[in-house]
Parts: C-alpha cells; structure tokens; sequence
C-alpha cells in the first residue's frame, strides 16, 4: 500500500459495492461505521519515528486514513496522510492534480525523529520525484534584480540584511476593528541570492476561498508549502495563513508567487 494509492481511492467515487474497489485499490480492508462512513487506514509501520527517545507506534497516531460517506449522488471523502518531509511537495501535488483539496500541513509531534508532517485532503471528485536537495546559497551575497522583482509583484520591496523583502497587506475585522499589514495581516516574500539561482521563503494570507488557488499555483511553479494553519480567531472574512519556501531562478520565483497573488483578492 502507497499513500498514492490512498489518493486514487479518495479519488474513485464508490456505490454500495465500492467498498470492493477501494480495498482493491489500498490493499487495505476497510469498515463500515453505523453512520455509514466508510474507513480505511494505513499504518506507517515503515517508520521508525521516535520522539525524544521514546519509539511511536501506529496506534499513536502514526496512520494515514481516508474516511469515505455518501452524500446523495455523490461522495465526500476526508482523510489525514502521514508523511516524511520529502514527501510533502509530491504527495501534494499527487493529490492537488487528481482534483483533492489540501485542507492542513502541520506536526503532531514535537522533537521527532525521522520529522513527519500530517496532511489533511478532501475530495469532491475524482507523480512522485523528489528534488535533489539545492546547494546552500549565501544570502550575505544577495545580487538581485530587485526591479524585475518589483514588475512581477506588482509592488516595491526593501533590502534589508541581504534579504529583498516585499509585503502586500491584507485587511480583516475583529473585535470590532480593523487589522492590516501592521498586524500581520500581510502577504510577504523574503528573495535571498542572485538571479541565477535565488531562494525565497514567506507568508500567505488568504480568505478561505483562495486557499486551493494559491496552493495549485506555488506548486506549478515548484515553490514548497510548508505549513497551512489560522494565525487569528474570530476574524471576518476569516484569513488562513501558509508559509512556503522556495529555490530557482529569481524571475521564476517572482513569476510564480505573482501567480499565486493573483488567486486572492482586496
């Protein structure tokens, strides 16, 4: 069994006799709840995780699973994946292409060894090569065209320590005020490098509705997204925040998250 194979099956809309298939598919045998949800789980039994000396099993916490029900003539499926950090960029692009939506990245853990990350995916319908990793970049050499930065962002940043910084600010209400770009409600990029080979690390703001858009555009444009979570509560509209990191050329960088700010609006 793959967490891909747990992808397909989210992906395969199941009738009374489904149930079939996606065991076939997993490898797994799934069970049927008195509500009529359908379950399958796959344990990590293939990782050795330990937090602070102390070995996790399974039944800790340490399995993925996809929860299948039908609603009318079609399926909503939800699942938690639990994943090794090279991991997370394909199986998120694995599930983002079959018509998932990628709802959490977060730990559950803390001091964990090898470090796992948990994704949460839902499906309304119906690739794995992991990068090489990058040799390291001195921003203290930081050479960037900060212009053409600039033209693809639509805004003008600031260099600051060897890092170009751009921040684009978005407003919410809460508590009966409003909060802005001061606050923290604000969109930024940190490019560090040269133009040939730049790295960039930031923050996203989004209402709820633009999260997937912006989510599908960092990763075609190969930008890593390492945590989606609420920095606020009881905000209006409500804001999820995600935080990405990325290496390339810099105008490629640039031209991506451009793609990515042009999935939210003011």
């Amino acid at each position: 069994m793959t967490i891909l194979a747990l992808l397909l099956a989210a992906a395969t809309t199941f009738t009374s006799t489904d149930t079939t298939t996606i065991d076939k598919l997993t490898g797994l045998n799934g069970a049927m709840s008195k509500d009529g949800v359908y379950k399958v789980s796959a344990p990590r039994n293939d990782l050795a995780v330990t937090v602070r000396g102390t070995k996790i099993v399974p039944a800790m916490g340490l399995a993925s699973w996809c929860a299948f029900e039908r609603t009318g003539k079609s399926v909503m499926v939800m699942g938690d994946l639990v994943l090794t950090e090279d991991q997370v960029d394909p199986v998120m692009s694995a599930a983002l292409d079959a018509g998932l939506e990628v709802t959490a990245l977060h730990n559950h853990f803390a001091g964990d060894s090898p470090r796992v990350m948990f994704m949460h995916v839902v499906a309304k319908k119906p690739g794995e090569i992991v990068a090489p990793a990058p040799p390291p970049i001195d921003v203290t050499a930081t050479k960037l065209d900060t212009a053409a930065i600039d033209a693809k962002l639509g805004t003008k940043g600031e260099m600051t320590g060897g890092v170009y910084k751009v921040v684009v600010g978005r407003t919410v209400k809460m508590h009966g005020a409003s909060a802005g770009a001061s606050m923290g409600v604000n969109t930024w990029a940190a490019f560090g490098g040269t133009d040939s080979r730049a790295v960039v690390d930031g923050d996203f703001a989004m209402h709820e509705d633009e999260l997937q858009g912006v989510l599908k555009s960092l990763r075609k444009a190969g930008i890593s997204v390492v945590a989606i979570h609420q920095h606020m509560s009881g905000e209006t509209p409500r804001t999820v925040f995600l935080h990405y990191w990325g290496v390339g050329p810099s105008g490629e960088l640039a031209a991506g998250l451009a793609a990515a700010l042009a999935q939210t609006h003011p």
